[in-house]
């Protein structure tokens, strides 16, 4: 009697302590896989999510932050719904993010009869022409997106003060000024810290670089061009800013602390346009993307070398 009461004592310690043990097994993120928890910072900022065919615009989109969403380029987005270069849409618009073979054919009415205001109106003046002569190999359809719009409404707001000019020399130095050529574009570092995840095509891999950094580090722009994108509303970016180049490129800067630059914003290169944070992330860090025709691309065959 002793022996068995003392096999069921022996059983019973054994389940208590393996009960234990898994108790303490680390949460992870099933999706990283091998990677485990080392990099749970940067499970929640997507790849392109999956084209649902139609999307209705919400206060605060912008046709570039929809495609971008959707991996899309803006430029197809606003032909399959016949918008013109000024690229404006409005709330409860419905748009077509497939080329259904009619590109005449609105989905939607543009607005509502009384609509105070579109959502987005970040390309309504031609870009700046240091972007232009930037994009001296930009193919036929990139070339004619160039042109001044054929209309400019009067209540279309006026050029606004790039905010960003001002401090485009004082940043400079707080990352490497060497430049490189690529794309028709002359890109430079936006920020100065060393990479910690490389871009990765894969799928669910990281499309850009995330780059360390303390908090209130300075964000660079990596080439001339306009801002069309400076909020918070695509998920897993945080504090974002988008700025198209040429056209054709269009880069991101994710995860700030501040935005200092609006959208429509003309800005240089070495342009100081936010400061290192950890919005949408679990370490200060910058998520760095450039997207050619609506598609990530790596930014280190882009970048100079350091």
């Amino acid at each position: 009697m002793g022996k068995r009461l003392g096999a069921l004592s022996f059983v019973l310690m054994f389940a208590l302590l393996a009960g234990c043990g898994r108790g303490f097994a680390p949460v992870t993120d099933q999706s990283l896989g091998a990677r485990g928890a080392a990099n749970t910072q940067t499970s929640s900022r997507p790849a392109p999510l999956a084209n649902p065919g139609t999307y209705t615009v919400k206060q605060g989109d912008t046709l570039y932050s929809i495609s971008w969403r959707y991996g899309l380029d803006y430029r197809e987005v606003a032909r399959w719904n016949s918008i013109d270069q000024r690229y404006r849409i409005y709330p409860g618009q419905v748009l077509r993010l497939t080329n259904t073979g009619s590109s005449t054919t609105q989905v939607a009415a543009s607005a509502p009869a009384r609509q105070a205001a579109p959502v987005a109106s970040t390309a309504s003046r031609p870009a700046a022409p240091a972007t232009q002569t930037s994009s001296g190999n930009a193919s036929p359809r990139t070339a004619s997106a160039q042109q001044p719009p054929v209309q400019t409404p009067p209540s279309a707001p006026p050029p606004q003060t790039t905010a960003s000019t001002a401090t485009s020399t004082t940043a400079a130095s707080s990352a490497s000024a060497a430049t490189s050529t690529a794309g028709g574009v002359r890109w430079q570092w936006p920020a100065s810290g060393n990479i910690i995840r490389r871009f990765s095509d894969r799928e669910g891999g990281n499309k850009g670089v995330d780059i360390d950094g303390k908090m209130g580090d300075p964000i660079l722009a990596a080439a001339d061009g306009r801002v069309v994108y400076a909020g918070s509303g695509l998920l897993g970016y945080g504090n974002l800013v988008i700025i198209n180049h040429n056209q054709q490129f269009l880069s991101a800067y994710a995860h700030n602390s501040r935005i200092l630059v609006s959208e429509n914003d003309t800005v240089k290169a070495g342009s100081k346009i936010a400061e290192m944070g950890n919005s949408g992330t679990d370490r200060v860090q910058l998520h760095f993307e450039i997207r050619r025709d609506g598609k990530p691309v790596d930014p280190l065959t882009y970048l100079p070398r350091r």
